[in-house]
């Protein structure tokens, strides 16, 4: 019998990530804390320890940046095809005169 992939929230990636920063526990106490494998709990530490420096430069995160860029290309969609929609128009126009 195969168990299902776990899939794990951020919040909870990096509360485990902030309690192996601490080091107030072993890899293996947190481990069976948490219910994870050690070299994940390892990796999630490295993770955060890599990345924690971009939060502070940006002084955006990374959703807020993402959600922006979504945005504005839904914007150009919507101008594109208003441009259109008027050389259309200009052209039909054109033709009734």
């Amino acid at each position: 019998m195969t168990r299902k992939r776990r899939r794990h929230s951020s919040d909870f990636k990096a509360r485990v990530a902030l309690e192996a920063v601490r080091g107030m526990k072993t890899s293996s106490e947190m481990a069976s804390q948490f219910e994870v494998h050690p070299v994940q709990i390892s990796q999630w530490k490295r993770q955060l320890l890599d990345h924690v420096g971009e939060l502070f430069e940006t002084g955006r995160p990374d959703r807020e940046l993402a959600a922006s860029a979504a945005r504005e290309t839904t914007l150009y969609e919507q101008i594109g095809r208003l441009k259109m929609e008027l050389e259309w128009l200009k052209k039909k126009a054109s033709q009734l005169e």
